[in-house]
C-alpha cells in the first residue's frame, strides 16, 4: 500500500500540471480584466495576447484560474489552454482542449477553437489555424515540439471527453515518421 501511495505521489510530482476546471467558475468583477477579455474577441487575438503577455512557469499540483493567470502573467500550458478556451467561449466560440501525452510523465495541452471553416489552436507560444480535425492538430504539435507523443484526449469546454486515440510513431535515424 505504501508503494502505491508513493507511486501516485511521484506521478503527480513528475506530471507537473494541474488542470483548472471551468465548471462553476465565476467571472470576477474586475473592470480591467473584463475590458481585456472584451477586446480578445477572436482566437488570433487571444493567441497574440498570450504570446505578448504570458511567460511559462510550471505550477505543480495546482492550476490558476483564467483571472489568476491574467494577474500573474505566468503559467503553464494547461493554464494557457483554459484561459484561451474560456475567453473564446465568452465570445461564443465552440472550444476544446487537447491533452497530449508522451511515453513518460510529460504531457502538453493546447486550446482548440472551432472557427467554422477550420480549427485553430493556441498554447501560449503560438496561434496556428487551418486544421480539419483534432488528429491534424496533434500531428502539428508533434512536429513542432519534437516530441514522440503516444496518445491524446480531446475535451470539450466542460471537460467531457469527445475523442481519444493512441498514436503510433517511431523515430528512425533521428527523424520521426508516421506509421
Amino acid at each position: 500500500m505504501k508503494r502505491i501511495i508513493l507511486a501516485i505521489l511521484m506521478l503527480m510530482l513528475l506530471t507537473g500540471c494541474g488542470v483548472f476546471n471551468l465548471d462553476g467558475w465565476i467571472t470576477p468583477a474586475d473592470d480591467e480584466f473584463i475590458a481585456c477579455i472584451e477586446e480578445l474577441n477572436t482566437p488570433q487575438k487571444i493567441g497574440d495576447y498570450m504570446i505578448k503577455n504570458f511567460t511559462y512557469k510550471a505550477h505543480d499540483f495546482t492550476a490558476q484560474s483564467p483571472y489568476e493567470l491574467f494577474l500573474s502573467k505566468k503559467g503553464d500550458c494547461d493554464e494557457f489552454a483554459k484561459f484561451g478556451i474560456w475567453v473564446a467561449d465568452y465570445h461564443g466560440y465552440e472550444t476544446f482542449t487537447i491533452h497530449i501525452f508522451d511515453n513518460s510523465f510529460y504531457s502538453h495541452m493546447v486550446a482548440v477553437y472551432n472557427e467554422d471553416i477550420w480549427y485553430s489552436i493556441t498554447d501560449g507560444r503560438y496561434y496556428s489555424f487551418g486544421y480539419d480535425n483534432f488528429r491534424d492538430i496533434v500531428d502539428y504539435v508533434y512536429y513542432i515540439a519534437d516530441e514522440v507523443w503516444t496518445k491524446y484526449i480531446v475535451y470539450d469546454y466542460w471537460n467531457d471527453i469527445v475523442e481519444k486515440d493512441i498514436i503510433i510513431k517511431e523515430v528512425n535515424n533521428g527523424r520521426k515518421s508516421n506509421n
